[in-house]
C-alpha cells in the first residue's frame, strides 16, 4: 500500500462536474494498492496515517496529528502510484492491484480511518476524477505499508 499524504487546508473531487467529496482543514491521502496488500497493509496505513504528527503545535513544531487537531481526510483512489516508469517511456502497471481486488481493500482503509475517528471524504473509485487543494506547508509525504518495503 502506497499513500501520498498531502497536509491541506481545503480539498476537493469532482467526477463529471459533481463534487464527490469535500474537506476542510485536514489531509489528501492518494492511495494505491498492490496486489500483495492485505488486512495488515490496511491496518498499517490506517494508523500511521491518523497519527501522523504534521500539524503544528503552539511552538510550531510538527507535534500534532490530524486526529489531534479535529482535521478531515479527503481519501482518492489512485492505481497510477504503483507505475513503474523505469524502462521506456510509458509507465507499467503491472504492480497495481486489479479493481476487483483494490476496490475492497480501498474502502476497508476508509472505513477503518472512520473507526479511528476521522471524517473521511472520498472520490470515486475508478473513475476519471479532478482532486483541487490548498497544500499547506506544502507537506507531502510518501507513507509505504510494511509489505510494499520489503
Amino acid at each position: 500500500m502506497r499513500i501520498v499524504v498531502q497536509r491541506s487546508k481545503q480539498a476537493k473531487v469532482t467526477v463529471e462536474g459533481q463534487v464527490t467529496g469535500h474537506i476542510e482543514a485536514g489531509l489528501v491521502l492518494l492511495v494505491g494498492i498492490t496486489h500483495t496488500d492485505r488486512e495488515e497493509d490496511i491496518a498499517y496505513g490506517v494508523e500511521k496515517v491518523a497519527n501522523l504528527r504534521i500539524f503544528e503545535d503552539e511552538q510550531g513544531k510538527m507535534n500534532r496529528s490530524v486526529l489531534d487537531v479535529g482535521g478531515e481526510i479527503l481519501s482518492v483512489s489512485q492505481f497510477t502510484l504503483y507505475g513503474d516508469t523505469r524502462k521506456g517511456r510509458r509507465p507499467s502497471f503491472i504492480e497495481a492491484a486489479r479493481p476487483e481486488y483494490a476496490k475492497p481493500l480501498y474502502e476497508r482503509f476508509n472505513e477503518k480511518l472512520r473507526s479511528a475517528g476521522l471524517r473521511v471524504e472520498t472520490g470515486v473509485f475508478g473513475a476519471m476524477m479532478e482532486v483541487s487543494l490548498v497544500n499547506d506547508g506544502p507537506v507531502t509525504l510518501i507513507v509505504e505499508s510494511r509489505s510494499s518495503t520489503e
